[in-house]
This record gives structure tokens, C-alpha cells and sequence, in this order.
């Protein structure tokens, strides 16, 4: 018990993530929070299937097996997260022009099934409050994709 208390407190100093969690590749934190919003309100559809994958090759300028490939490798980092605090530390770092593509391509995933579900729209607020988007840029991200 000692040496596993003790271990605690190494990890700990050494800064290491204790949930077993280690998402340290900001393309997969993406693909994780297009995963994430798509599964929020417990079914994903084809459209929102295809929305990811369109998407996520467009915000991150990569090809299609590449994408499919982010996108299992998300769903089981999923598996082993704690929260969405898991996949947006490391995306602070983006430019808020970066940040606010995530955030509208989160609302435009969300309505490819034509309609935004509540839990849908609390994942994707709860996302733009932990990148620091502006409510107002929120806003702007949602309407863009609704009117479209």
C-alpha cells in the first residue's frame, strides 16, 4: 500500500495524468469532441457520421483514412476520459480563429441530422466555455450553421 501511495504522489510531481488518459495529440482531442457531440444524445446518425468525417478532414487539412482512423482512435480515448476537460486543454493553444472553426463545426455535426438536440447544445457550450470562445462567438457559430 505504501509503494502505491508513494507512486501516487511521483505521478503527481512529475505531473503525469492520473486518469490513465493521455491525450496529447490535438487532432485526436478534435475527433474526440466531434465524437463526443455527435454521441450526446445517445444516437448518432449516418448524416452525423458523414459530418464528422467531412469535417474533420476539412479542419485538419487530412484525408479520409486518416480521419476514419482519428475517429477510432477518439472513440477509445472516450472510453477512458473523465470529462471534455480531457480533450480541450490542449486546444487552448489554438488561435481563437481555430477555436472557433472547432466550435462550428461541433454545431454543424450536431445538425446534420437536422435537428439540435439540448444535450447536443450543452456539450457543444460546455466546450466553447473550456477554449475560451466568446459567447457571443458562440452564438455567431451556431447561427451560421442553422441558417445555412
Amino acid at each position: 500500500m505504501f509503494r502505491s501511495i508513494k507512486s501516487l504522489f511521483k505521478e503527481l510531481l512529475e505531473g503525469e495524468d492520473l486518469s490513465g488518459n493521455n491525450i496529447s495529440n490535438p487532432e485526436l482531442a478534435m475527433a474526440a469532441l466531434l465524437c463526443e457531440v455527435a454521441a450526446a444524445d445517445s444516437q448518432v446518425e449516418a448524416d452525423e457520421e458523414k459530418a464528422k468525417l467531412a469535417l474533420l478532414m476539412h479542419l485538419l487539412n487530412i484525408e479520409e483514412e486518416k480521419a476514419l482512423s482519428l475517429i477510432e482512435q477518439a472513440k477509445e480515448s472516450i472510453k477512458n476520459s473523465v470529462s471534455l476537460y480531457d480533450f480541450t486543454t490542449q486546444l487552448r493553444e489554438l488561435e481563437q480563429s481555430a477555436r472557433f472553426e472547432l466550435v462550428k463545426a461541433m454545431w454543424e455535426v450536431a445538425n446534420a441530422d437536422g435537428r439540435i438536440d439540448p444535450l447536443e447544445d450543452a456539450v457543444i457550450r460546455k466546450v466553447a466555455e473550456l477554449l475560451y470562445v466568446d459567447h457571443s462567438e458562440f452564438i455567431r457559430a451556431k447561427l451560421s450553421v442553422i441558417k445555412n
